[in-house]
């Protein structure tokens, strides 16, 4: 069964964000946009690169009034450690969720159980905490956070525009489509 447009089910965890532990459960998600994105361990070697693209992207995020998430089934403490050695993760502005216990990984659907480590599942959930983009990746196969952005600012716009889609490519601010009888075969 897809993900898709199901409502996040309830957590509570900490995270390590801007020198402090706090708290992040799935009522902190909702009121605002958010990005979850799943990685498989703290001190890898594709992890680092995305998460710090995902840093050197964490301003566009904001602007939009989309906050990022990132999450390992890493304690909070090892996050903060992470952070402190590494120089590409000194730049993560955004909480690292610690998820010990692999409920996060779970409720996802993202965990390798016999690994006890996640898959690459990057999650968009809307203020009413409803999923509305899932993409999974093997772990060998890292992502891109202007894809990413792109993404997400087609989700707000289709939610801000009912009725409208998204073609393939489409940017802020280029065509979109009104799907009707009239435009089936004219594409």
């Amino acid at each position: 069964m897809s993900l898709i447009n199901t409502t996040i089910k309830p957590f509570k965890a900490t995270a390590y964000q801007s020198g402090k532990f706090i708290d992040v459960s799935d009522a902190t998600l909702k009121g605002k946009w958010s990005v979850v994105v799943f990685y498989p361990a703290d001190f890898t070697f594709v992890c680092p690169t995305e998460l710090e693209d995902l840093a050197d992207n964490y301003a566009e995020f904001q602007k939009m009034g989309v906050e990022i998430y990132g999450v390992s089934t890493d304690s909070h403490f090892a996050h903060k450690a992470w952070h402190d050695t590494s120089d590409a993760i000194k730049k993560v502005q955004y909480a690292l969720v610690g998820d010990p216990t692999a409920t996060l990984a779970r409720n996802f659907d993202v965990l390798i159980e016999e690994e006890g480590m996640a898959l690459r599942g990057t999650f968009v959930i809307n203020p009413e905490g409803q999923i509305k983009l899932c993409e999974i990746h093997d772990n060998g196969i890292g992502r891109d956070a202007s894809e990413l952005l792109r993404k997400v600012r087609a989700a707000k716009y289709v939610a801000e525009h009912p009725g409208q889609v998204c073609p393939a490519k489409w940017t802020e601010g280029a065509a979109t489509l009104t799907p009707s009888l009239d435009l089936v075969g004219k594409i």
